[in-house]
């Protein structure tokens, strides 16, 4: 399923509609959807390089209103829709061991907000909606939604302009690695100075 998912997400880039569909794929990865914005916006890009920051500002915005829904379906309906969302992607137990282990501690989810906006661990649409559930201030999630997803797209935009298909290998196959292991040092960071803060 996720392979004809994958496959039918590409097949997106070369329609006319592209940059809508750039909007719908980044708002709904960030609440309910499991391919990325990234497999969409990659081709378009670099099919037409001169617009890959358009595409980049499509993607934030769509990507950070999509946060938002995912934000309140954790906070309006997390039993009625969120849940079994999460179910359906067998995220449910990984969500439940966050939900106990951050309970309230924003400065704990705004970290991992970052780092799934940049590398997508832990996935975007499971830190959405748990900020919904713990009640994190809108507002606070919104700007860290901004400046994480912007700066993925924008990032890759910029590497896109500058180096063109050469770095496309590089994207696909390493940059999320990277990106990852960075991220992952991060959320280490974080839990070791909540343990000695305490």
């Amino acid at each position: 399923m996720l392979r004809r998912l994958y496959d039918w997400t590409m097949s997106l880039a070369a329609r006319k509609s592209a940059e809508v569909w750039l909007a719908v794929i980044a708002f709904v990865e960030s609440s309910v959807f499991l391919v990325p914005a990234d497999v969409l916006y990659l081709p378009m890009a670099l099919a037409k390089p001169e617009r890959a920051y358009r595409y980049a500002l499509i993607a934030t915005v769509a990507s950070v209103l999509g946060g938002i829904a995912g934000w309140a379906l954790g906070y309006y309906a997390y039993d009625a829709i969120a849940r079994p969302v999460l179910e359906f992607y067998g995220k449910l137990d990984a969500f439940e061991q966050l939900r106990l282990y951050i309970h309230d501690e924003w400065e704990i989810l705004l970290l991992l907000l970052v780092t799934s906006g940049l590398a997508h661990l832990p996935p975007i649409k499971v830190v959405t909606i748990l900020a919904g559930v713990i009640h994190m201030n809108l507002g606070f999630f919104v700007i860290s939604a901004i400046v994480a997803r912007g700066a993925r797209f924008f990032f890759l935009a910029w590497l896109l302009r500058r180096y063109g298909e050469p770095i496309r290998h590089f994207i696909e196959k390493r940059l999320g690695q990277v990106a990852g292991v960075v991220a992952a040092v991060a959320i280490a960071l974080g839990i070791a100075y909540k343990l000695l803060a305490h």
